[in-house]
């Protein structure tokens, strides 16, 4: 059987001397792996370079029966990971998108929201001029990926009283949002809602890679706490190495960063 589709590279692995094992998020066909031979040689040279992770291509899987491994063929469309080399923060977020969805997503499910979602996160990394602005789309790219897999947060009313203005925390029970008022006196035990997840609210320019960094906090507590937990796996150490370039930006700039 044979299939074409779109993808986006999520890993690839040694398989013998000279043979690959690439998985990618294809946009009708899910998270799936397949063997491309040759790929230090020939197919890397028709890619322009080594198959890499975040690269979108054009892909054809072959195989005899469905149930097998197969084979891939792949044409280049882009190479988001080329544009960023001198930047190790977007670097990093490319790489954990990939390692989340190559360790979060069964195989052959079909997720289209995810990967259009994840088309137009690699998209924007390259072009988006502020750290902020590609550290919130990413923020809500794990938002995105929490919902898709049933752990989605709720941040359209507080959970305390049914408020839909003032939202500033979350709940890491629940996943629900909780107004200013209603968080007081548990302030300790929330998280903090960063303002660009709640849609209407304005941003501070002077906290904005604080309330990335509090995102981040967001949104890892529940990638570990539910989606990973679930798995019995940790979360994959490419997202725990952006938190930690996130955190140094944050010092760095002397910005005071929430709990």
């Amino acid at each position: 059987m044979e299939w074409q589709d779109e993808g986006v590279v999520l890993s690839v692995r040694h398989h013998g001397e000279n043979a690959r094992i690439a998985t990618l998020l294809t946009e009708s066909y899910g998270r799936h792996a397949g063997l491309v031979r040759g790929s230090g040689t020939g197919q890397g040279r028709a890619m322009g370079g080594a198959l890499q992770p975040g690269q979108m291509v054009r892909a054809t899987w072959r195989a005899r029966l469905s149930e097998h491994l197969g084979n891939w063929q792949f044409e280049g469309v882009s190479h988001p990971a080329a544009l960023i080399l001198d930047d190790p923060a977007r670097l990093a977020a490319l790489s954990a998108a990939c390692a989340l969805i190559d360790a979060a997503l069964p195989e052959r499910e079909p997720h289209p929201n995810l990967f259009n979602a994840t088309k137009v996160l690699f998209a924007h990394l390259p072009e988006l001029p502020e750290p902020e602005s590609w550290g919130a789309l990413y923020v809500r790219w794990e938002a995105g990926l929490l919902s898709e897999m049933g752990y989605g947060l709720d941040l359209e009313a507080c959970a305390a009283t049914g408020a839909t203005t003032d939202l500033t925390h979350v709940s890491p029970r629940t996943g629900r949002a909780v107004s200013a008022q209603a968080a007081e006196p548990y302030i300790d035990r929330l998280l903090t809602l960063p303002s660009f997840l709640v849609p209407g609210r304005g941003r501070k320019a002077n906290d904005a890679m604080a309330e990335v960094q509090a995102g981040l906090a967001l949104t890892g507590h529940f990638l570990e706490n539910r989606l990973f937990a679930q798995l019995h796996a940790p979360v994959p150490a490419a997202r725990t190495r952006l938190l930690e370039l996130i955190r140094r930006t944050v010092t760095t700039s002397g910005v005071e960063s929430g709990p």
